[in-house]
């Protein structure tokens, strides 16, 4: 059953904090699924992160059609642009009601989920229906509740691939060493799995 009916459905992506590998996956999948399995007219991508919520401070949102979003798979980094920080959460929904966005596709990792909860509960508190899907998005795979984010494979195939030619580096001289400084925050899940995907 469908709360939303699709042929008068306006959904919204945005891509917030750090870039990782999959981000253009991301929207060219959602925007897809949306458009063909569902049949919603509205697809707007929301550009430079949460700041894209707030008029005075971000660029206009742009339409996703199927042909934009066609190939940016095969390029990195987000076609929407992305940034950190908070937005004002009564500015932000305001946005989304003028906009008339009923379906909003965040894609970030806990800071952005954070948002994406506070900005539902805004828009509740309003009365407005807003649903908030949250995509979950970090190389450090530190998303509770989620086993595997987008960006942490290719996260730790990197740093096996580092680690491999920093162990080279050691063994071909005398008394080598090499140190690997690796991301993840407060987690660790790369630096293990790279360890073990790596056991030498």
């Amino acid at each position: 059953k469908l709360y939303f009916d699709p042929a008068r459905t306006r959904a919204a992506i945005v891509t917030c904090g750090g870039l990782c590998p999959g981000l253009n996956n991301v929207i060219r999948s959602v925007t897809r699924e949306l458009r063909r399995s569902y049949g919603v007219p509205g697809v707007v991508g929301i550009r430079g992160g949460y700041r894209g919520l707030d008029p005075a401070r971000g660029r206009a949102p742009i339409e996703l059609s199927e042909e934009l979003v066609e190939d940016i798979h095969n390029e990195g980094g987000t076609m929407l642009g992305t940034s950190r920080g908070p937005v004002d959460m009564k500015i932000a929904v305001d946005f989304l009601m003028a906009q008339r966005i009923d379906l909003l596709f965040t894609v970030g990792g806990d800071g952005t989920q954070r948002g994406g909860l506070a900005l539902f509960e805004e828009a509740r508190r309003r009365g407005y229906a807003l649903a908030v899907v949250g995509i979950p998005k970090t190389i450090d795979n530190d998303v509770r509740y989620v086993s595997r984010t987008f960006g942490y494979g290719t996260a730790v195939a990197e740093a096996v691939r580092v680690i491999e030619s920093a162990h080279t580096e050691a063994r071909c001289v005398e008394h080598g060493v090499s140190l690997v400084k690796l991301m993840g925050r407060h987690a660790g899940f790369i630096a293990a799995a790279a360890t073990v995907a790596s056991a030498d």
